[in-house]
Protein backbone atom coordinates (compact mmCIF):
# COMPACT_ATOMS: atom_id res chain seq x y z
CA UNK A 1 0.00 0.00 0.00
CA UNK A 2 1.21 3.22 -0.44
CA UNK A 3 1.28 5.98 2.12
CA UNK A 4 -1.76 7.91 0.98
CA UNK A 5 -4.01 4.36 0.48
CA UNK A 6 -2.28 3.78 4.38
CA UNK A 7 -3.71 7.11 5.37
CA UNK A 8 -7.24 7.10 3.72
CA UNK A 9 -7.98 3.53 5.36
CA UNK A 10 -6.90 4.48 8.88
CA UNK A 11 -9.01 7.66 8.73
CA UNK A 12 -11.99 5.65 7.60
CA UNK A 13 -11.68 3.03 10.16
CA UNK A 14 -11.08 6.19 12.70
CA UNK A 15 -14.30 8.27 11.90
CA UNK A 16 -16.24 4.56 11.41
CA UNK A 17 -15.45 4.22 15.23
CA UNK A 18 -17.70 7.04 16.31
CA UNK A 19 -19.92 7.01 13.23
CA UNK A 20 -22.68 6.41 14.99
CA UNK A 21 -23.50 9.49 16.86
CA UNK A 22 -24.29 11.21 13.44
CA UNK A 23 -27.85 9.91 12.92
CA UNK A 24 -28.12 10.91 8.99
CA UNK A 25 -25.85 10.29 6.29
CA UNK A 26 -25.79 13.70 5.65
CA UNK A 27 -24.41 14.81 8.80
CA UNK A 28 -21.82 11.82 8.84
CA UNK A 29 -20.37 12.83 5.51
CA UNK A 30 -20.31 16.78 6.46
CA UNK A 31 -18.34 15.49 9.43
CA UNK A 32 -16.04 13.53 7.73
CA UNK A 33 -15.35 16.23 5.36
CA UNK A 34 -14.49 18.61 8.49
CA UNK A 35 -11.92 16.66 9.78
CA UNK A 36 -10.24 16.04 6.13
CA UNK A 37 -10.47 19.49 5.96
CA UNK A 38 -8.84 20.46 9.86
CA UNK A 39 -6.17 17.42 8.82
CA UNK A 40 -4.97 19.25 5.53
CA UNK A 41 -2.41 21.95 5.46
CA UNK A 42 -4.71 25.09 4.68
CA UNK A 43 -2.83 27.64 6.66
CA UNK A 44 -6.48 28.86 7.96
CA UNK A 45 -9.17 26.10 8.61
CA UNK A 46 -12.18 28.71 9.15
CA UNK A 47 -15.45 27.61 7.19
CA UNK A 48 -14.92 29.18 3.80
CA UNK A 49 -10.94 27.49 3.10
CA UNK A 50 -12.52 24.01 4.53
CA UNK A 51 -16.02 24.23 2.56
CA UNK A 52 -13.46 25.16 -0.68
CA UNK A 53 -11.20 22.13 0.01
CA UNK A 54 -14.17 19.70 0.42
CA UNK A 55 -15.20 21.10 -3.38
CA UNK A 56 -18.50 23.12 -1.79
CA UNK A 57 -19.52 26.66 -3.09
CA UNK A 58 -19.83 27.92 0.28
CA UNK A 59 -19.44 27.44 3.73
CA UNK A 60 -23.33 27.20 4.45
CA UNK A 61 -23.24 22.82 4.65
CA UNK A 62 -20.72 23.03 7.01
CA UNK A 63 -22.39 25.65 9.35
CA UNK A 64 -25.04 23.41 9.40
CA UNK A 65 -22.83 20.49 10.65
CA UNK A 66 -21.79 22.84 13.57
CA UNK A 67 -25.01 25.19 14.17
CA UNK A 68 -27.67 22.76 13.20
CA UNK A 69 -27.29 19.04 12.45
CA UNK A 70 -28.51 16.19 15.02
CA UNK A 71 -25.82 14.56 16.61
CA UNK A 72 -24.25 13.73 19.96
CA UNK A 73 -21.43 15.91 20.72
CA UNK A 74 -20.41 14.52 23.80
CA UNK A 75 -21.02 11.12 22.60
CA UNK A 76 -17.99 11.55 20.28
CA UNK A 77 -15.87 13.27 23.00
CA UNK A 78 -16.05 10.26 25.14
CA UNK A 79 -14.91 7.81 21.80
CA UNK A 80 -12.64 10.56 21.32
CA UNK A 81 -11.21 9.62 24.46
CA UNK A 82 -11.31 6.31 24.41
CA UNK A 83 -9.45 5.92 20.98
CA UNK A 84 -6.63 8.03 22.71
CA UNK A 85 -6.70 6.17 26.03
CA UNK A 86 -6.48 2.68 23.38
CA UNK A 87 -2.95 4.06 22.03
CA UNK A 88 -1.46 6.24 25.09
CA UNK A 89 -3.00 4.14 28.42
CA UNK A 90 -0.46 3.83 31.13
CA UNK A 91 -2.10 2.87 34.63
CA UNK A 92 0.67 3.34 36.54
CA UNK A 93 2.53 6.83 35.18
CA UNK A 94 -0.19 7.77 32.55
CA UNK A 95 -1.06 11.48 33.46
CA UNK A 96 -4.42 13.57 33.47
CA UNK A 97 -3.38 17.24 32.71
CA UNK A 98 -6.02 20.46 33.30
CA UNK A 99 -5.65 23.76 31.66
CA UNK A 100 -7.01 26.51 30.03
CA UNK A 101 -6.27 28.34 26.59
CA UNK A 102 -7.64 31.68 25.46
CA UNK A 103 -8.71 32.26 21.99
CA UNK A 104 -8.78 35.73 20.71
CA UNK A 105 -11.86 37.17 19.62
CA UNK A 106 -13.60 40.27 17.60
CA UNK A 107 -16.86 41.80 18.95
CA UNK A 108 -19.29 40.64 21.66
CA UNK A 109 -21.54 38.08 20.36
CA UNK A 110 -19.45 34.67 20.26
CA UNK A 111 -20.11 32.13 23.47
CA UNK A 112 -18.98 33.71 26.30
CA UNK A 113 -16.49 36.42 24.87
CA UNK A 114 -15.22 38.73 27.36
CA UNK A 115 -12.60 40.98 28.33
CA UNK A 116 -10.58 38.87 30.36
CA UNK A 117 -7.08 37.30 31.07
CA UNK A 118 -5.58 34.88 27.90
CA UNK A 119 -2.58 33.01 29.32
CA UNK A 120 -2.22 32.47 25.34
CA UNK A 121 -1.90 36.09 24.91
CA UNK A 122 0.12 36.96 28.32
CA UNK A 123 -2.69 39.75 29.00
CA UNK A 124 -6.23 40.91 29.47
CA UNK A 125 -7.74 40.68 26.01
CA UNK A 126 -11.55 40.11 23.84
CA UNK A 127 -11.61 36.32 24.48
CA UNK A 128 -12.70 33.02 24.83
CA UNK A 129 -11.32 30.34 27.45
CA UNK A 130 -11.53 27.04 26.80
CA UNK A 131 -10.64 24.64 29.90
CA UNK A 132 -9.32 21.14 28.76
CA UNK A 133 -8.33 17.73 30.10
CA UNK A 134 -5.33 16.19 28.77
CA UNK A 135 -3.74 12.51 28.81
CA UNK A 136 -0.36 12.14 28.57
CA UNK A 137 2.28 9.54 29.18
CA UNK A 138 5.57 8.04 27.10
CA UNK A 139 3.78 7.54 24.49
CA UNK A 140 2.78 10.46 23.35
CA UNK A 141 0.09 12.74 24.74
CA UNK A 142 -3.54 14.22 23.30
CA UNK A 143 -7.01 16.22 24.62
CA UNK A 144 -10.10 14.37 25.84
CA UNK A 145 -12.11 16.22 26.96
CA UNK A 146 -13.20 20.09 27.20
CA UNK A 147 -15.31 23.17 28.60
CA UNK A 148 -15.72 26.84 27.95
CA UNK A 149 -15.69 28.89 30.61
CA UNK A 150 -18.98 31.54 30.84
CA UNK A 151 -18.19 34.68 33.15
CA UNK A 152 -20.52 35.77 35.37
CA UNK A 153 -21.25 38.85 33.01
CA UNK A 154 -22.63 35.79 30.89
CA UNK A 155 -24.72 33.50 33.19
CA UNK A 156 -26.29 36.82 35.08
CA UNK A 157 -27.44 37.73 31.01
CA UNK A 158 -29.94 35.36 30.17
CA UNK A 159 -31.53 37.01 27.05
CA UNK A 160 -27.97 37.17 26.00
CA UNK A 161 -27.19 33.34 26.48
CA UNK A 162 -30.49 32.42 24.71
CA UNK A 163 -28.85 34.54 21.54
CA UNK A 164 -26.03 32.61 22.03
CA UNK A 165 -27.90 28.80 22.03
CA UNK A 166 -26.93 28.88 26.10
CA UNK A 167 -29.36 27.06 27.61
CA UNK A 168 -31.35 27.85 30.66
CA UNK A 169 -29.51 24.89 32.62
CA UNK A 170 -25.94 26.82 32.07
CA UNK A 171 -25.10 28.29 35.46
CA UNK A 172 -22.25 30.36 36.02
CA UNK A 173 -18.67 27.92 36.80
CA UNK A 174 -15.39 29.20 37.61
CA UNK A 175 -12.83 27.25 35.34
CA UNK A 176 -11.91 24.89 38.37
CA UNK A 177 -15.47 23.72 38.91
CA UNK A 178 -15.13 23.05 34.81
CA UNK A 179 -11.93 21.36 35.58
CA UNK A 180 -13.20 19.54 38.29
CA UNK A 181 -16.45 18.05 36.09
CA UNK A 182 -13.97 16.83 33.33
CA UNK A 183 -11.90 15.15 36.02
CA UNK A 184 -14.77 13.23 37.02
CA UNK A 185 -15.68 12.06 33.80
CA UNK A 186 -12.58 10.77 32.92
CA UNK A 187 -12.90 8.91 36.79
CA UNK A 188 -16.29 7.29 35.84
CA UNK A 189 -15.74 6.19 32.36
CA UNK A 190 -12.53 3.86 33.89
CA UNK A 191 -9.86 5.34 31.90
CA UNK A 192 -5.76 4.07 33.57
CA UNK A 193 -4.24 6.89 35.27
CA UNK A 194 -1.68 7.28 37.64
CA UNK A 195 -1.35 10.79 38.58
CA UNK A 196 -3.35 14.11 37.83
CA UNK A 197 -1.67 17.72 37.51
CA UNK A 198 -2.44 21.35 36.85
CA UNK A 199 -1.20 24.31 37.33
CA UNK A 200 -1.58 26.95 40.42
CA UNK A 201 -5.25 28.59 39.07
CA UNK A 202 -6.01 24.65 39.94
CA UNK A 203 -4.12 23.77 42.31
CA UNK A 204 -4.41 26.08 45.31
CA UNK A 205 -8.26 25.02 45.61
CA UNK A 206 -8.58 22.68 48.49
CA UNK A 207 -11.77 21.52 47.56
CA UNK A 208 -10.14 19.89 44.44
CA UNK A 209 -7.08 18.34 46.17
CA UNK A 210 -9.68 16.94 48.84
CA UNK A 211 -11.74 15.53 46.64
CA UNK A 212 -8.93 13.74 44.76
CA UNK A 213 -7.52 12.26 48.35
CA UNK A 214 -10.90 11.07 49.25
CA UNK A 215 -11.01 8.87 45.55
CA UNK A 216 -7.08 8.37 46.58
CA UNK A 217 -6.12 10.19 43.18
CA UNK A 218 -2.18 10.67 43.13
CA UNK A 219 -1.57 13.70 42.11
CA UNK A 220 1.10 16.93 42.35
CA UNK A 221 -0.57 20.26 41.43
CA UNK A 222 1.26 23.19 41.72
CA UNK A 223 0.23 26.14 44.07
CA UNK A 224 1.83 29.91 44.68
CA UNK A 225 3.87 30.60 47.17
CA UNK A 226 2.13 32.22 49.36
CA UNK A 227 -0.07 28.85 49.93
CA UNK A 228 -0.62 28.00 53.31
CA UNK A 229 0.60 24.43 54.22
CA UNK A 230 0.31 22.28 57.61
CA UNK A 231 3.33 21.47 58.80
CA UNK A 232 4.50 18.08 60.77
CA UNK A 233 4.53 19.78 64.18
CA UNK A 234 0.51 20.88 62.76
CA UNK A 235 1.35 24.59 62.56
CA UNK A 236 0.83 26.57 59.51
CA UNK A 237 3.22 28.03 57.13
CA UNK A 238 3.52 30.01 53.74
CA UNK A 239 5.17 27.63 51.06
CA UNK A 240 8.00 29.87 50.14
CA UNK A 241 9.09 30.19 53.71
CA UNK A 242 8.97 26.00 54.32
CA UNK A 243 11.06 25.62 51.49
CA UNK A 244 13.49 28.49 52.46
CA UNK A 245 14.29 26.14 56.08
CA UNK A 246 15.72 23.08 54.10
CA UNK A 247 18.98 22.35 54.18
CA UNK A 248 20.64 22.60 50.72
CA UNK A 249 21.56 18.37 51.06
CA UNK A 250 17.67 18.62 50.59
CA UNK A 251 18.19 19.77 47.13
CA UNK A 252 18.83 16.93 44.03
CA UNK A 253 19.56 17.79 40.41
CA UNK A 254 17.40 15.97 38.14
CA UNK A 255 16.56 16.17 34.72
CA UNK A 256 12.55 15.61 34.60
CA UNK A 257 11.53 16.16 30.86
CA UNK A 258 13.41 17.11 27.55
CA UNK A 259 12.73 20.40 26.12
CA UNK A 260 12.89 22.34 22.75
CA UNK A 261 16.88 23.09 23.60
CA UNK A 262 17.31 19.27 25.40
CA UNK A 263 16.50 18.36 29.13
CA UNK A 264 14.84 20.39 31.53
CA UNK A 265 16.91 20.41 34.41
CA UNK A 266 15.76 21.57 37.80
CA UNK A 267 17.50 21.64 41.48
CA UNK A 268 14.07 19.52 43.58
CA UNK A 269 13.23 19.65 46.95
CA UNK A 270 10.67 18.14 49.32
CA UNK A 271 9.42 18.65 52.66
CA UNK A 272 6.96 16.04 54.59
CA UNK A 273 3.58 17.98 55.07
CA UNK A 274 0.16 17.32 56.51
CA UNK A 275 0.85 14.29 59.38
CA UNK A 276 -2.55 13.41 59.84
CA UNK A 277 -2.99 10.94 56.53
CA UNK A 278 -4.06 7.56 55.63
CA UNK A 279 -1.92 4.78 56.72
CA UNK A 280 0.49 4.30 53.84
CA UNK A 281 -0.38 7.84 52.07
CA UNK A 282 2.31 10.64 51.82
CA UNK A 283 2.12 13.96 51.49
CA UNK A 284 4.54 16.56 50.43
CA UNK A 285 5.22 20.48 49.15
CA UNK A 286 7.48 19.95 46.46
CA UNK A 287 9.55 22.99 45.15
CA UNK A 288 11.67 23.34 42.03
CA UNK A 289 14.29 25.75 41.26
CA UNK A 290 15.77 27.17 38.37
CA UNK A 291 19.43 26.17 38.19
CA UNK A 292 20.39 29.69 36.52
CA UNK A 293 18.47 31.65 38.79
CA UNK A 294 18.25 30.29 42.52
CA UNK A 295 15.18 33.01 43.01
CA UNK A 296 12.96 31.62 40.60
CA UNK A 297 11.12 28.80 42.30
CA UNK A 298 7.85 26.74 41.87
CA UNK A 299 5.91 25.02 44.63
CA UNK A 300 3.56 22.06 44.69
CA UNK A 301 1.38 20.07 46.75
CA UNK A 302 1.96 16.28 46.53
CA UNK A 303 -0.19 13.36 47.43
CA UNK A 304 1.13 9.82 46.72
CA UNK A 305 1.60 6.48 48.26
CA UNK A 306 4.49 7.13 51.17
CA UNK A 307 7.30 5.51 48.96
CA UNK A 308 7.17 7.38 46.11
CA UNK A 309 10.56 8.64 44.90
CA UNK A 310 11.61 12.85 44.64
CA UNK A 311 12.07 11.18 40.95
CA UNK A 312 9.14 10.54 40.36
CA UNK A 313 7.56 14.41 41.98
CA UNK A 314 9.20 15.87 39.39
CA UNK A 315 8.42 13.76 36.59
CA UNK A 316 4.77 14.43 37.16
CA UNK A 317 5.37 17.73 37.89
CA UNK A 318 7.36 18.66 34.68
CA UNK A 319 4.70 16.53 32.73
CA UNK A 320 2.20 19.76 32.71
CA UNK A 321 4.01 20.90 29.66
CA UNK A 322 2.34 18.43 27.95
CA UNK A 323 -1.04 19.51 27.45
CA UNK A 324 0.95 23.03 25.98
CA UNK A 325 2.23 20.71 23.69
CA UNK A 326 -1.52 19.28 22.96
CA UNK A 327 -2.60 22.97 22.56
CA UNK A 328 0.06 23.91 20.18
CA UNK A 329 -0.38 21.03 18.06
CA UNK A 330 -4.24 20.91 17.62
CA UNK A 331 -3.98 25.01 17.09
CA UNK A 332 -1.20 24.65 14.36
CA UNK A 333 -2.32 21.21 12.88
CA UNK A 334 -5.74 20.83 13.69
CA UNK A 335 -7.30 24.25 13.44
CA UNK A 336 -8.52 24.21 17.42
CA UNK A 337 -8.58 28.46 16.85
CA UNK A 338 -9.22 28.84 13.61
CA UNK A 339 -13.12 28.70 13.84
CA UNK A 340 -15.83 31.22 13.06
CA UNK A 341 -18.59 30.50 14.85
CA UNK A 342 -20.64 32.53 17.57
CA UNK A 343 -22.69 30.02 19.20
CA UNK A 344 -22.43 28.09 22.19
CA UNK A 345 -23.07 24.43 20.51
CA UNK A 346 -20.81 25.36 17.53
CA UNK A 347 -17.74 25.82 19.61
CA UNK A 348 -18.21 22.54 21.51
CA UNK A 349 -19.01 20.64 18.25
CA UNK A 350 -15.78 22.60 16.41
CA UNK A 351 -13.37 21.89 19.39
CA UNK A 352 -14.56 18.45 19.55
CA UNK A 353 -13.76 17.82 16.21
CA UNK A 354 -10.44 19.54 16.03
CA UNK A 355 -9.20 16.89 19.10
CA UNK A 356 -10.59 14.03 17.07
CA UNK A 357 -8.59 15.31 14.22
CA UNK A 358 -5.61 15.55 16.67
CA UNK A 359 -6.13 12.25 18.08
CA UNK A 360 -6.32 10.75 14.79
CA UNK A 361 -2.42 12.28 14.21
CA UNK A 362 -1.59 10.79 18.09
CA UNK A 363 -3.06 7.24 16.94
CA UNK A 364 -1.06 7.48 13.47
CA UNK A 365 1.74 8.33 14.80
CA UNK A 366 2.02 5.64 17.25
CA UNK A 367 0.59 3.09 14.51
CA UNK A 368 4.37 4.41 12.38
CA UNK A 369 6.38 4.36 15.69
CA UNK A 370 5.53 0.31 16.05
CA UNK A 371 6.09 -0.68 12.35
CA UNK A 372 2.07 -1.00 12.43
CA UNK A 373 2.21 -4.06 14.04
CA UNK A 374 0.14 -5.01 17.09
CA UNK A 375 -2.51 -2.16 15.36
CA UNK A 376 -5.17 -0.78 17.02
CA UNK A 377 -8.96 -1.83 16.18
CA UNK A 378 -9.89 1.70 14.66
CA UNK A 379 -6.94 3.00 13.24
CA UNK A 380 -3.31 2.41 11.23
Amino acid sequence: MTDLETWSRSFSEFTASFAHRFPRVESRRQATSYLRGLLSELERKNGWTLAEMCGEQGPERLQRLLNFYAWDTDGVRDDVRDLVVEVLADPDHGVLILDDTGFLKKGTKSAGVARQYSGTAGRIENCQIGVFLAYASSKGRALIDRELYLPKAWTEDRDRCRASGIGEQVAFATKNELGHAMLRRAVQSGIPFGWVTADEAYGQVSRLRLWMEEHDIHHVVAVPKSQTVITMDLGQERAHRLIADLPEQAWERLSCADGAHGPRVYDWARADIRPWREPGKGHWLLARRSITDPEELAYYICFADENTTLVELARVAASRWAVEECFQAAKNETGLDHYQVRGYRAWYRHITLSMAALAFLVRLRQGVQKGNQNTPRACV
